[in-house]
């Protein structure tokens, strides 16, 4: 396999792996966290997870995705 190839590869899983963990239920900083913020504040209770944080750490994932995009399209 040619090497550039190779890199694509290993961009695209790394890339898929980050998409996934924006949308699983299971993910630490899944959509779901940012659903649960939503309706406790449409209810008006307190915030179950620290928004700031997870905003912060879901910006970093849109980040490197944005990144590895870049990367795929130029390889």
């Amino acid at each position: 396999m040619e090497e550039n190839q190779i890199e694509k590869e290993k961009y695209e899983a790394e890339l898929r792996c980050l998409r996934s963990s924006l949308l699983a239920n299971t993910s630490e900083i899944g959509d779901w966290k940012i659903v649960k913020c939503m309706e406790a504040k449409l209810l008006g209770e307190n915030m179950p997870y620290d928004l700031e944080s997870l905003n912060k750490e879901r910006q970093e994932v849109r980040d490197r995705i944005n990144e590895l995009e870049l990367l795929i399209k130029n390889e």
